[in-house]
């Protein structure tokens, strides 16, 4: 292995040690740990996900780390959310985020199609005294969504990106009037600016953002925090 290799294998390991997003500098890093310090702090447990997620997980970046995880709490803080959507649970480090902001009677409903990933979140939701706010569906999204009713207060997509549109229709018709749909990675490290898109992810994250930014019975915005979040309010109908 070369000098460079072991810099970026040795910048990778301190900068997940910090809780920082070492994807594309879309912000750059040292912003982002500021940000990140001077924003509600990540419980002992999520700390625990997130660092036995980098130990032993081989997408260890997936895991939305403490900056996506306070706005994530702010957010369901906001629209006073009892219950929580999430298509995409991974390694359970959002979901129990969520179910940290939510009063004694919040539910998480999240969604996830490994069953290892399920257990490894489980472990760990056992963990905490909000993990009892949480219920994991395992099997495709697409499936559990179809047999849930509404209304959510957050819905929180961040899953196979392939699927991205279809959740985004599904997340409308169960979305509550006064609830928000979040959406993850809609930057793609910056891949999005490709007009020629080199994969099927890429293209399909690009259509979400044309579908989104020309829906007229919604408010949007797409933020640049880590990999792009999309913040997505339902107008009064």
């Amino acid at each position: 292995m070369g000098v460079k290799q072991l810099t970026l294998r040795f910048w990778f390991k301190e900068v997940t040690r910090r809780g920082v997003s070492p994807l594309a500098d879309i912000v750059p890093p040292e912003i982002e740990e500021y940000a990140s310090a001077h924003s509600v702090a990540e419980s002992d447990v999520c700390r625990l996900i997130r660092e036995e997620t980098y130990r032993t997980q081989d997408s260890p970046q997936m895991v939305v780390g403490p900056l996506e995880a306070a706005f994530l709490k702010v957010m369901a803080l906001t629209v006073r959310a009892k219950r929580v959507l999430e298509i995409g649970t991974f390694t359970g480090y959002s979901a129990l985020a969520m179910a940290e902001a939510l009063p004694d009677d919040g539910s998480v409903l999240t969604c996830e199609i490994d069953p290892e990933s399920a257990a490894f979140a489980r472990r760990y939701w056992d963990k905490s005294p909000h993990g009892k706010k949480i219920t994991v569906r395992v099997g495709p999204a697409l499936e559990t969504l179809r047999m849930l009713t509404g209304p959510f207060d957050v819905i929180f997509i961040d899953a196979d990106k392939a699927h991205y549109v279809n959740y985004y229709r599904r997340a409308k018709d169960l979305v509550a009037p006064t609830g928000v749909i979040l959406i993850d990675n809609v930057l793609w490290s910056g891949r999005v600016l490709n007009a020629h898109a080199p994969d099927p992810s890429t293209q399909a994250i690009q259509e979400l953002n044309r579908i989104v930014a020309a829906d007229t019975s919604v408010t949007a915005a797409l933020l640049p925090l880590r990999d792009g979040v999309f913040v997505i309010k339902p107008k009064a109908r």
